[in-house]
């Protein structure tokens, strides 16, 4: 969100400009044509820059020199804004959180529409994740991964307990089962995040729910939201076989080290989480297992896809269609999805790569999850469907990591109707 306003930072960005200079297209050196490029997350800054060699090795006629530039998350998104309000000084191309996403599809976006790199391949993509960058039909942004939410099981704890985690297809099976865990080994079944919101959208989303609807409308506070955080609050409250994610989320470093010792029989997270359990919980290797979400009633959705980056080009680049052609090679081709899961460990979007031999071969995720995480994501592609993200999305966002879940499940000074309802109101009251 811009905090002052906006003639005043596009006063301050055109002078910052005069001194130092527009960052965007800059002239031809060594006869390759300088592409410059921002983003928020160094792994992604690698991939570029891995993707840009095999760009040049492959298209000797069309050499780029990729210029990337790596900010942290909320400085890069305002300065984007503002240079692409001030007609001046935006990158080439540029990664945009899906949250922030919505900012720049305001009014007549600013963004080069890439509907003609992605239709030919639009059959093969997982269509919600096409639609999160979208407007009116209009694509404007590539995103690196479907971010498919799963349940990752530590099956050691299940078998001690006797518990088939093929055995638990419905959310009910999940309580009868947790209830057996709790019995057998004292150990909590989930856990559950108030500081973070991936334990509980993923959850609305199954259920054909959401924060808003497709027009951008409130419904955070409708009877299947307060129907889903009521059964998490009881979960912990009532049956009694969850526990609140310690440190607040599932990135905390008191949780790494919880989960680690075995604390918890599961947790839901998208499947991009796989990286933070190699990273920091190394003795579970071999424990851990991926299924899919049990659903709320027979053939309902076992996933969602949660989170994302889309890469944008500005309409203030000098070289829109090699900007696209390298947008294309890198986050659309095989050899770029294929890249996306061997560089960035993310579930890539072109789920017509998720049988290819290079992502079935033995890797630091076979080894601690074991084989068949790509057959289960080719069983579940079509049920991956995505949050409807709008304008608000960043204050709802806020509300519910700050307010709702806390309310609700950690100081339970509100019921998940009140903690619902008067997010829901504050957010309609946003201008």
């Amino acid at each position: 969100m811009l905090k002052k306003p906006i003639s005043l930072m596009v006063s301050a960005l055109l002078l910052i400009m005069a001194f130092t200079g527009c960052s965007g297209s800059q002239a031809d050196t060594d006869g390759k044509t300088v592409l410059t490029l921002w983003t928020f997350v160094g792994q992604h800054a690698d991939f570029y820059k891995e993707m840009a060699k095999e760009w040049n090795q492959l298209h000797p006629d069309q050499q780029i020199h990729l210029e990337v530039e790596t900010y942290p998350v909320g400085h890069m998104h305002n300065k984007l804004l503002m240079s692409l309000y001030a007609k001046v000084g935006a990158p080439d191309i540029a990664d945009v959180e899906v949250n922030w996403f919505p900012n720049f599809l305001k009014g007549e976006p600013q963004l080069v529409p890439l509907n003609d790199i992605v239709d030919p391949v639009r059959d093969r993509l997982v269509q919600s994740r096409v639609d999160i960058y979208s407007k009116d039909d209009t694509v404007y942004g590539v995103g690196f991964h479907v971010g498919a939410a799963v349940i990752y099981y530590n099956k050691e704890i299940l078998d001690d307990a006797g518990v088939d985690p093929d055995q638990i297809k419905t959310w009910d099976d999940f309580v009868a089962a947790g209830k057996i865990v709790k019995e057998k080994t004292g150990k909590p079944m989930l856990t559950i995040e108030t500081n973070d919101q991936y334990g509980f959208w993923p959850l609305l989303i199954q259920q054909g729910s959401d924060y808003f609807d497709e027009n951008g409308n409130v419904i955070l506070d409708n009877e299947t939201n307060i129907k889903t955080l009521t059964f998490l609050h009881d979960l912990v409250y009532k049956h009694e076989i969850a526990i609140l994610a310690p440190g607040g989320f599932h990135h905390a470093e008191e949780y790494y080290g919880f989960m680690n010792k075995g604390g918890a029989a599961s947790l839901v997270m998208p499947l991009w989480y796989m990286s933070r359990f190699t990273d920091f919980m190394p003795d579970l290797k071999g424990k851990i297992i991926v299924r899919p979400l049990p659903v709320w009633e027979e053939g309902g959705l076992r996933s969602a896809g949660m989170g994302g980056t889309g890469t944008v080009v500005t309409n203030q680049t000098e070289h829109p269609e090699l900007a696209k052609k390298f947008i294309q090679f890198a986050k659309l081709s095989k050899r770029g999805n294929i890249k996306i899961w061997q560089l960035l460990s993310f579930d890539p979007i072109r789920w017509d790569v998720w049988d290819e031999p290079e992502l079935r071969e033995s890797n630091k995720f076979t080894d601690y999850f074991g084989d068949g995480i790509f057959d289960m994501m080719l069983e579940i592609k079509d049920e991956i469907h995505s949050p409807n993200i709008g304008e608000k999305t960043t204050i709802m966002n806020d509300h519910v990591t700050s307010n709702v879940l806390y309310h609700a499940l950690r100081t339970r000074n509100k019921s998940p109707a009140e903690a619902l309802r008067d997010a829901a109101q504050e957010v309609r009251r946003e201008r």
